[in-house]
């Protein structure tokens, strides 16, 4: 494979210091909201990165299931490796990867659980089947066999059949409170433009230029 030949231009659009709303979260909202009216696959789909208490980073793809003024919001189990890793160090970093648009999104912040009812209430818009699932699923952990899961699945299914499911204790959401948002949108000749959101102290937002 020639990987190393494996390139192409970015011309789609740019971005300008014009363009961009004062609040970064505002930004986003206008971005994501594109995203979503061109029927892009996954459009909420964000890389969080992680690390645990040896330094060691970790990733993976979660979904964003609301975002406001607080911050970003995405649910897991609390048992998990990703979980475990906010535990030892609660600094994380999102990253919307919107190839389609040649757009970008980073957001680093803090992570903190939300509300147990903020939990519940989104843990019961799911579907049923994906409430069982929070329930067999021990996330993160060796299993025996694909088997042995589907097993965990029917028991649970059995356990809960004709009532409501309740929220696992060993479930629920984290915010992730930005303290510094990037808007990058692909250039030509590889120059990019990104702009840069930093939290001051007084509660606002400076924005600055940054090189490609």
């Amino acid at each position: 494979m020639d990987l190393q030949s494996i390139r192409r231009e970015y011309l789609t659009g740019s971005l300008t210091r014009e363009q961009l709303n004062a609040d970064p979260v505002a930004q986003f909202g206008l971005w994501l909201d594109q995203a979503i009216k061109m029927e892009m696959v996954d459009p909420t789909a964000m890389v969080l990165a992680t690390t645990d208490a040896d330094g060691q980073p970790n990733q993976r793809v979660v979904l964003l299931k609301g975002f406001d003024a607080q911050g970003f919001v995405f649910f897991t189990n609390y048992e998990s490796r990703k979980s475990l890793d906010i535990a030892a160090n609660a600094k994380v970093s999102l990253h919307f990867p919107w190839y389609p648009v040649e757009r970008q999104v980073l957001v680093c912040g803090v992570a903190e659980k939300v509300s147990a009812d903020e939990s519940r209430a989104y843990f019961q818009s799911r579907p049923r089947e994906s409430q069982l699932g929070a329930w067999a699923s021990p996330q993160s952990r060796v299993l025996a066999s694909r088997e042995a899961m589907m097993e965990q699945f029917e028991s649970v299914k059995a356990r809960f059949a004709d009532q409501d499911i309740p929220l696992p204790t060993f479930w629920g959401g984290f915010r992730v409170r930005p303290v510094r948002v990037e808007f990058w949108q692909g250039g030509a000749n590889r120059l990019h433009d990104r702009f840069q959101y930093s939290n001051c102290v007084d509660g606002h937002w400076q924005i600055d230029r940054l090189a490609p």
